[in-house]
């Protein structure tokens, strides 16, 4: 029986990571050609928004709540209650709420990806739609590709406004904060270019989610096994490219001296 060293699996996971970029590269060149499957992309859209909600929303208002319960009580010691709602504001914009709502789909809609695209790779059902002269990226990557970029913006704003409402009813009803207080904090603290921050990073996480989770699923060998085993793996490497990525995107986009908490004054 073969052993695979970890020499091997670096390798492996290396040689997968780059067919992954390729990947990505084609699906712009295919866009470019504006190559689109219209119902598919329509059913990949519900898959990935509608029937996303419901957990994206459940994290957001408990991250929101928590948050605000590690804040609050902070702030009000310094005499500085009355920004709370604005720091909350800022947290869920530029990072956790397109972070957060990334990482739920890249753990439920990444690996439904690598999952059903692996199995059509197994049982060559991919070298079918090459025989019916059907083009898999064409068919099954950007329905995906734009499915995640068009619905996680989407969830995102959703779920900023649940995880602010969460952090809401904490800062009313625990530590007596004013609502009008909290609600202006948070206007005054926020500015256009942090939602335009937030959707941008929801765009990118969600590209980054769909390509890798085709690749993987694409490049799947061995059986049932494999496909468990490229279910895993493309979990993980969305995870590590959406932490990696949102590093990047918050230097470009933060970096420096900031004017958030004084704008909120």
């Amino acid at each position: 029986m073969s052993e695979t060293t970890p020499s091997t699996s670096i390798g492996v996971w290396s040689q997968r990571l780059l067919a992954a970029m390729l990947l990505g590269g084609q699906v712009v060149v295919h866009l470019i050609r504006g190559k689109i499957h219209r119902r598919n992309t329509l059913d990949q859209m519900e898959a990935v928004g509608p029937e996303s909600l419901l957990i994206a929303l459940v994290t957001a208002i408990f991250v929101g709540m928590v948050f605000t319960i590690q804040v609050a009580r902070e702030f009000i010691s310094f005499g500085a209650g009355n920004t709370v709602g604005g720091v909350l504001a800022l947290a869920l914009t530029r990072e956790l709420a397109p972070v957060l709502t990334a990482v739920i789909l890249a753990g439920r809609v990444g690996s439904a990806f690598a999952a059903e695209i692996g199995t059509m790779r197994v049982t060559e059902q991919i070298d079918a739609l090459y025989m019916l002269k059907t083009d898999p990226i064409d068919y099954l990557v950007i329905p995906r590709v734009l499915a995640c970029c068009l619905m996680l913006p989407i969830l995102t704003l959703m779920s900023l406004i649940t995880g602010m409402i969460g952090g809401l009813l904490i800062a009313t009803n625990l530590y007596h904060l004013s609502q009008t207080t909290f609600l202006n904090s948070a206007r005054n603290f926020l500015g256009v270019w942090d939602l335009s921050s937030a959707l941008i990073k929801a765009m990118c996480f969600g590209a980054l989610i769909a390509v890798i989770g085709c690749s993987w699923g694409l490049t799947t060998t061995g059986g049932a096994k494999g496909v468990g085993q490229s279910t895993t793996a493309a979990v993980v490497t969305a995870l590590l490219a959406i932490f990696i990525t949102n590093f990047f995107l918050s230097w470009l986009m933060f970096q420096g001296t900031g004017s958030a908490v004084l704008r909120g004054f």
